[in-house]
């Protein structure tokens, strides 16, 4: 492994660590998106460190745990400067049948600590750096959830609390009982909900926003076709806006967006990516990459300055809105509760 570069940072609200301006999500590599190579998952982690990213994302139900024990095999292989610097983000609380569905959600205190030690083990840590319930269990208040995060805090095996896909009134509901340092949620060209409502109050509260899905699970990544075929299993194959003419329509976007990155001489994803860097400085996307390729395409966007004109030529070509369908098929829509 070449020597360890450093990336720009940004910090994960006011009360969390300071980052890498770009973080890994690392859930495609062990589940929703078909088979994975293990090596190139391994080989894709290396190169991230190697490059400076310091945020790693997982969830202890990506493959049941399978990328919580790939993150470790991928760490215990890398060089100790590069574990030294690295942070991790755990979700946790959804429950998976043997057969892989997801069935139901768990944020009850004992849990939130049951879940914790396990994650812990696999990993192979004594704390995690953040640590998140992945979507509100509404049979348990946010305050119960929260609070026993806090303890875990308290005894040194947390080191911050972060949120997952809660609205303005859940925000402020946990940040009365212990400091959030952020919150993960979709925000994209395509998906910006957040603006209304959430994005203001987490700004209020101080509190950062972690961004997924900033390519929309590769739609506007320009490498997405419209006969493309997906692997068995694949989460997009079931996906509102993957399916028939919503994904026409999508693709479309991505035409416009990709005229407005060849004139800039950058790909459409960079051009995808640095659009959400663009938003501030409290924002730091996740990339989902699983090869070295796509990595060092998004580690690019980096490079990418978007000034005036080029912001209002986005806007243009794929304007607030303008995506057809839902971002999740609607029973699981139901359960966001960043939709309500």
């Amino acid at each position: 492994m070449a020597t360890i570069k450093a990336l720009p940072t940004r910090p994960l609200g006011v009360t969390g660590p300071q980052v890498s301006a770009l973080g890994l999500g690392c859930m495609g590599m062990s589940t929703w998106y078909g088979e994975a190579d293990r090596a190139e998952s391994i080989a894709t982690i290396h190169a991230a460190l190697d490059a400076g990213v310091t945020l790693l994302d997982t969830g202890d139900f990506y493959g049941m745990g399978h990328n919580e024990l790939l993150i470790n095999e991928a760490l215990r292989t890398a060089p100790a400067e590069a574990r030294e610097k690295v942070l991790t983000s755990v979700k946790f609380g959804a429950l998976r049948s043997v057969e892989g569905d997801v069935i139901g959600i768990d944020g009850s205190p004992a849990a939130v600590k049951n879940f914790a030690a396990y994650s812990l083990q696999r990993l192979g840590m004594d704390h995690i750096d953040v640590y998140r319930l992945s979507r509100l269990d509404p049979r348990v208040p946010i305050e119960e959830t929260v609070g026993a995060i806090a303890e875990l805090v308290e005894a040194g095996h947390v080191r911050h609390i972060g949120l997952s896909e809660v609205g303005a009134d859940t925000l402020r509901r946990a940040a009365a009982v212990a400091p959030i340092a952020d919150l993960q949620i979709e925000y994209s060209l395509i998906s910006r909900g957040i603006e209304e409502k959430i994005l203001p109050t987490a700004r209020e509260l101080g509190i950062g926003i972690t961004a997924y899905g900033v390519l929309s699970r590769g739609l506007i990544s320009g490498h997405f076709t419209r006969d493309l075929q997906l692997a068995p299993g694949d989460f997009r194959g079931f996906s509102p806006r993957f399916q028939g003419e919503n994904l026409h329509r999508n693709l479309g976007l991505v035409d416009r967006l990709r005229a407005v990155a060849d004139a800039k001489g950058v790909t459409v994803a960079q051009t995808a990516i640095a659009w959400v860097l663009s938003r501030g400085e409290d924002i730091v996307p996740l990339v989902g990459a699983r090869r070295r390729d796509r990595l060092a395409e998004a580690l690019g966007a980096l490079d990418v300055t978007l000034d005036a004109a080029d912001l209002a030529a986005i806007e243009q070509a794929v304007p607030a809105g303008a995506a057809a369908g839902e971002r999740y098929p609607e029973e699981q829509m139901a359960h966001l509760d960043s939709e309500h």
